[in-house]
């Protein structure tokens, strides 16, 4: 939890009250409850139906009622969006990018989104960094239905070199999280 809080605070700080904003990958909206707040307008996304329908649930609340109005839930991927004219100030991708397929077109499509001067921010799990046995037990884990189809196994180095292969300046590389040894890097990346 710790890990979490110091990136929501680092992103926040990175958000601005007009900022429009497009959440990659939102899963139940967690992440998007938290920082809807900070901006002009969120629209949080997620390849699943089953996790946006959890996210309208809980923005149903009465109690975050006041978020209604910046804050929507859609079933998309970036690159159903990247065909729309809509362009955003950040886009954020937690725990999205090692999921999401083919990343250079994953990146090509977040740079569309974008507009000029525009944030990627993203907190990516490396699997290339973490116990060879996670590794091998990826295929295990699809066959058992525990594992997505495709996982892309990022070293933190491969991570970043893709990132700015796709154009992107990296703004800050840090590590966030609270364990000894963190394989999730928080990279701001920025259109040129």
């Amino acid at each position: 939890m710790a890990g979490l809080e110091r990136t929501l605070a680092r992103v926040r700080e990175k958000l601005a009250p007009g900022h429009h904003v497009l959440e990659l990958g939102c899963g139940t909206g967690t992440i998007a409850l938290r920082l809807a707040d900070a901006v002009e307008s969120y629209l949080a996304t997620d390849i699943s139906a089953q996790m946006i329908a959890i996210a309208q649930e809980k923005l149903a609340n009465p109690k975050i009622g006041h978020l209604k109005e910046r804050l929507s839930f859609r079933q998309a991927t970036g690159g159903q969006l990247a065909a729309a004219s809509t362009r955003y100030d950040a886009i954020l991708g937690f725990n999205y990018l090692h999921l999401a397929g083919d990343s250079s077109s994953v990146l090509a499509n977040i740079r569309t989104l974008l507009k000029p001067k525009g944030l990627f921010i993203s907190k990516t799990p490396c699997v290339g960094d973490m116990n060879p046995l996670i590794r091998l037990a990826i295929p295990l884990m699809r066959v058992a239905g525990k594992a997505p189809a495709s996982v892309t196994p990022f070293s933190s180095v491969s991570l970043e070199r893709e990132i700015r292969a796709a154009g992107f300046e990296i703004l800050e590389n840090a590590r966030h999280g609270s364990e000894r040894k963190d394989t999730r890097p928080f990279i701001v990346a920025q259109m040129p």
